[in-house]
């Protein structure tokens, strides 16, 4: 059988994706869980898992004190006033993360109480140590990233 030029051409390219393709491998949903030193190094961040999501809580503050008033920080900047009063150690700060395979967990929220703000967010395990925390408003172009390392 004789073939052409393009013929070849075409089989090479078909072998070429056929031997280059590499399947995405399987995570584990839960490799998420931990609790994380957030990236500014004043806090930690338990993220733990509930039915089919993902959320997480302060438990530990660098400055879990008020220094002019000695009491436990409070979430002062809320916009909601009646939550102003609520110690900001224990705060679920993190909720609603869905695992979307390979490294990924989305459709989340953080919650910002130096700021009091509320931001769509995504998380992207860069290792078993390492995440990146993605806060943004609308689309994720507009937004900050912070890298977390593994607490324990």
């Amino acid at each position: 059988m004789k073939t052409n030029r393009s013929t070849k051409a075409f089989l090479v390219l078909i072998t070429l994706a056929l031997t280059s393709f590499k399947p995405t491998p399987n995570y584990d949903p839960n490799a998420v869980v931990g609790t994380w030193l957030s990236g500014t190094k004043r806090g930690h961040v338990e993220i733990y898992k509930q039915g089919d999501r993902y959320f997480g809580k302060i438990t530990w503050l660098s400055e879990p004190t008020d220094p002019v008033s000695g009491k436990p920080k409070v979430d002062l900047k809320n916009s909601n006033s009646s939550l102003r009063s609520r110690p900001v150690v224990g705060l679920n700060v993190m909720s609603g993360f869905v695992y979307n395979g390979g490294r990924t967990w989305e459709d989340g929220k953080i919650y910002n109480p130096e700021d009091g703000r509320e931001y769509s967010c995504r998380l992207t395990l860069k290792d078993s140590n390492t995440l990146d925390v993605r806060g943004y408003f609308g689309i994720s172009l507009i937004g900050k990233s912070q890298t977390w390392t593994r607490m324990k």
